[in-house]
C-alpha cells in the first residue's frame, strides 16, 4: 500500500473570525472563565518570565493558599493549557510548573489590563 509523500500535505490557515458583539462577548467570557479564582493571577505572576517553580516554591510566595487551592488552581491552569506541569520519577517526587509561550503570551494582556486600571482615577478626576 502506497502512501503519501511528504511534500504533498494539506496545510490548513485559520479564517479570521468575524467578530460581532456577541461572537465577541462570548469569546472574552469564556477566556475570563480560565483565569477566574482568587490564586490563578497570583500563580500566573510567579510564573511570568520563564521562571519555573516547584509547588513547594508557590506555596511560599502565596502563603495565604491552602495547598488544596493551591494544587486546585494549578491543576484547573494546566487543563487549559495555561500552565505547564513536568513531573520527575525521583523520590521524594519532583513536580514543577511553568509557563508554556501560550501562557507567557497573557503577561503583555495583564498588563495592559493593569495599565487601563490604573487609569481609571485619570478618568474620575476629569
Amino acid at each position: 500500500m502506497a502512501g503519501t509523500h511528504k511534500k504533498v500535505s494539506v496545510t490548513l490557515k485559520k479564517k479570521p473570525i468575524a467578530w460581532t458583539p456577541v461572537t465577541a462577548a462570548e469569546g472574552v467570557e469564556q477566556a475570563l472563565r480560565m483565569l477566574e479564582g482568587r490564586w490563578k493571577f497570583l500563580i500566573l505572576f510567579q510564573l511570568f518570565g520563564g521562571k519555573i517553580r516547584r509547588f513547594s516554591e508557590l506555596e511560599r510566595a502565596i502563603p495565604a493558599v491552602t495547598q488544596k487551592m493551591l494544587a486546585q488552581q494549578l491543576r484547573l491552569l494546566e487543563k487549559d493549557g495555561i500552565v505547564h506541569r513536568a513531573v520527575y520519577p525521583v523520590i521524594p517526587p519532583k513536580v514543577e510548573y511553568s509557563l508554556p509561550p501560550w501562557g507567557q503570551s497573557l503577561c503583555p494582556v495583564l498588563g495592559a489590563i493593569l495599565k487601563w486600571a490604573a487609569a481609571r482615577e485619570d478618568f474620575q478626576q476629569k
